[in-house]
């Protein structure tokens, strides 16, 4: 099972549901006797051998999520970031100081720490000016330190972490 299908593949396959033959309006009343007619014996006119039948084991909708266990998301979550950490694809930077809520201001903060196309900028707490100012630049997502998935990690090219988030989630993971 790879890390995407429980994330992926919670949709239902269909959503096609037959009638089985007590679902099917029609007579509950037996159509003949049972001996003496010569005829098969017949007990409902929604039997599934009959035109306008129900459907006996037809398809019906069902459920198809599952939850991964929370154990197995933290470890893959730990082993994402040491992969992370030891492809020098995770930076640590003081914080996320930026003076005004500008796209300008973050997208020259991302280019002097030479970022590439797809940046997870982690932040410990909520940071207003970050939040406006980087959700238009394509590329780039802004995650607080408790929301972090696994998915969002390989999904990034470059992970930039504050101090605070490093911090947040080392004693998050901690075991």
């Amino acid at each position: 099972m790879g890390v995407g299908s429980p994330l992926h593949g919670n949709a239902p396959l269909w959503y096609a549901q037959d009638q089985a033959p007590l679902e099917v309006s029609g007579s509950g009343k037996k159509l003949w006797r049972q001996k003496g007619t010569g005829r098969a014996r017949m007990g409902s006119i929604r039997s599934p051998i009959w035109r306008h039948g129900g459907t006996s084991h037809g398809p019906v909708p069902r459920d198809y999520s599952y939850r991964l266990p929370k154990k197995m998301l933290l470890g893959a979550l730990r082993s994402a970031l040491s992969a992370k950490l030891r492809d020098g694809e995770m930076k640590v930077v003081d914080s996320f100081s930026i003076s005004e809520a500008k796209t300008k201001a973050v997208a020259g903060a991302l280019k002097q720490l030479e970022s590439p196309t797809t940046v997870l900028l982690v932040e410990a707490g909520e940071n207003h000016n970050l939040e406006l100012g980087s959700r238009n630049i394509p590329g780039v997502t802004l995650a607080s330190s408790h929301e972090v998935t696994t998915y969002d990690l390989l999904r990034h090219k470059q992970v930039l972490l504050s101090q605070a988030a490093a911090q947040k989630l080392s004693e998050g993971l901690a075991l």
